[in-house]
């Protein structure tokens, strides 16, 4: 296992903690949602309700927040793919809801469709990397009543691991459950097993909970089903131009909505999950692929270890337009900077140009970075054995232990063998066609989406839910047009 590397010492970190606990009982928080409001002043904070500002008292903060469990479970359909985390970690969670992807065929960029999305969802199913299937874009074709049906009966007819999705409203959600209960067998089947997340961003920084995220909230919270939220703080527009300052009010914003948890029922799982940023204020442009997101999402997992909550979020984003050497550099070096300072879980796969575009050979590539991360956490498992001072006696001075039975024992453990990555000498690779990663990635994309699905439901389930949402999309992950 590896050691986590630290931005902030043991002192800094307190300070920050007790930072944001200025910042929420001096200023407080704007709070749109009169429930959430209510549940505040049952429980002590300082309720305005004509400037719907609420102030939280440091004890309340401190009660609360003793009650995070130390755990999150994300279940899946098939339970041999649920993860626990911390102990599962680094789980790889695609990245979610952009509205544009590079079409497989033509290259170029295009609006999201719902059988895009069962492509998607078949691809991320075949790869060992991704963990979690977190909706990767929207739907063009979605009818305004079923937005989140459109893109979730996809996901969950061509992926057997966890989904994670949000809902727009109650009337949203309650769709979603009945969903669920039709492909578990029954209401108490899937309550017993969840096999859907739901992720929301209740907190507009600056340190503002808006009516909807916040009533999803409350919600799925009363209801204990999984679900989690991710504070967002932009430096230089929506938080301070520093770094610090970004922490503080980021880690208060974290603390908000935990605690409403709490609030609704001690013990609710939550994840310290954040999308913190700062601006490229040349332009003021969105810029999650700069290195300091991962600096930011470092220091974010020392203050989850100070509240023994799991801890990730959007690392491993890039702000390029294309799957080049950008693309690769930013993903990779915010991914490693997360991994070694103790990130559980990483929002990483598959998006271009501040997640607003997906692209299939990025998520194949980010598959392979995925496993190199795994790589890392696994560490050097030191050990006497490994040493292997016998072996080497016998070797001796001047000899070979490529002939040797340990080399061939661990020749597939050592060393992770990547698919994607070429390591051949240049003559094999210009005889192999001479293809970069994206091509390569490419065609291991089509290469995927040309077997037959494993993923989908038990017989009749399907029809029984078509019974039930008559006019929903076909949610059938067939090669695009242009590859048959």
């Amino acid at each position: 296992m590896i050691s986590y590397s630290e931005l902030l010492t043991p002192d800094q970190v307190a300070r920050i903690h007790d930072a944001s606990l200025e910042l929420l009982e001096n200023i407080g928080a704007l709070i749109r949602n009169e429930k959430a409001r209510a549940i505040f002043a049952r429980c002590g904070c300082r309720v305005d309700s004509e400037t719907e500002l609420v102030k939280f008292p440091r004890a309340v903060v401190e009660e609360f927040r003793r009650a995070f469990p130390p755990t999150f479970t994300f279940h899946a359909r098939d339970p041999q793919y649920d993860r626990t985390i911390p102990r599962d970690a680094p789980i790889i969670v695609t990245g979610s809801s952009a509205p544009n992807m590079i079409d497989p065929v033509t290259g170029q960029e295009r609006r999201a469709y719902s059988d895009d999305i069962a492509r998607i969802a078949h691809l991320i199913n075949e790869l060992p990397g991704h963990d979690v299937f977190s909706i990767s874009v929207l739907a063009e074709d979605a009818p305004p009543d079923k937005f989140t049906l459109t893109r979730l009966y996809p996901s969950l007819k061509n992926c057997v691991k966890p989904i994670r999705c949000s809902s727009t409203n109650q009337d949203d959600a309650e769709q979603v459950l009945k969903l669920g209960a039709l492909i578990a067998g029954s209401v108490d089947a899937y309550r017993a097993h969840p096999f859907i997340t739901h992720h929301y961003c209740p907190v507009i920084s600056p340190l503002t909970m808006d009516f909807d995220s916040t009533e999803m909230l409350i919600y799925f919270t009363e209801q204990r089903l999984p679900s989690f939220g991710s504070i967002v703080p932009n430096a230089g527009m929506s938080s301070p131009l520093t770094m610090t300052a970004t922490l503080a009010q980021g880690n208060a914003e974290f603390l908000l909505w935990a605690m409403l948890a709490q609030m609704i029922h001690p013990g609710t799982p939550v994840i310290y999950s954040s999308l913190s940023t700062v601006a490229d204020m040349r332009r003021g442009s969105y810029s999650p692929g700069a290195i300091e997101t991962g600096m930011l999402h470092m220091a974010h997992a020392q203050m989850a270890r100070f509240y023994n909550v799991p801890s990730g979020g959007y690392i491993g984003l890039t702000n390029s337009k294309v799957n080049d050497a950008q693309s690769g550099y930013e993903t990779g070096m915010s991914a490693v900077a997360g991994l070694l300072g103790g990130a559980d879980m990483f929002n990483i796969g598959g998006l271009l140009d501040a997640l607003m575009c997906f692209d299939f050979a990025k998520a194949v590539i980010d598959d392979e970075i995925a496993m190199m991360l795994k790589r890392l956490k696994r560490g050097m498992e030191f050990s006497e054995e490994n040493l292997s001072l016998d072996l080497i006696a016998e070797t001796g001075p001047g000899g070979m232990f490529v002939d040797k039975p340990q080399t061939y024992e661990l020749m597939k453990e050592t060393m992770y063998l990547p698919e994607l990555a070429d390591r051949d000498a240049r003559l094999r690779w210009s005889q192999r066609g001479a293809l970069d990663t994206h091509a390569r990635a490419l065609q291991r994309v089509r290469e995927i989406l040309a077997r037959e699905n494993s993923a989908g439901f038990a017989p009749g389930v399907d029809a029984h839910i078509r019974a039930v949402f008559p006019d929903l999309v076909a949610g059938d992950a067939v090669l695009p047009e242009g590859w048959k």
